[in-house]
């Protein structure tokens, strides 16, 4: 089946810092932020461990004003977007890469102050993804 391709991820987790928000010199506003995501088994010998998984994300435009407005370090959320590599090389003629999600859509799973009532915060979607400056 050549041709066909998917690139997409889901992802619940909490944030592990505060969000970065910076808008490029055109304008348009970025987010930065890591989620942390748990993945619990049993070992042979039956003891239960948790493995932790650290995904950095990108999020552009307003849902990313959005992101940086509601969210903040502990924030539960759930992204859906895309896997896109990035690769540099050092000053030193390293090579680099590195994994990241740029988000299509961010779920607010919580409130960043608990004192402000209870439920779900709003919902962030990208609509259009061919407006994402990169």
């Amino acid at each position: 089946m050549a041709g066909l391709n998917l690139n997409k991820i889901l992802l619940i987790g909490n944030l592990t810092r505060d969000p970065e928000l910076r808008y490029t010199s055109g304008g348009a506003a970025m987010v930065n932020f890591t989620v942390a995501t748990n993945h619990r088994y049993t070992t042979a010998a039956g003891e239960t461990r948790d493995e932790a998984c650290f995904v950095r994300v990108t999020v552009w435009g307003k849902i990313a004003e959005n992101c940086g407005k509601y969210l903040g370090k502990g924030s539960p959320v759930f992204v859906e977007g895309r896997l896109r590599q990035n690769n540099w090389e050092t000053d030193k003629g390293e090579k680099r890469s590195t994994l990241e999600v740029v988000a299509q859509s961010v779920q607010f799973l919580g409130r960043r102050d608990a004192s402000s009532g209870g439920g779900s915060g709003p919902e962030a979607k990208q609509e259009d993804d061919d407006n994402i400056p990169f």
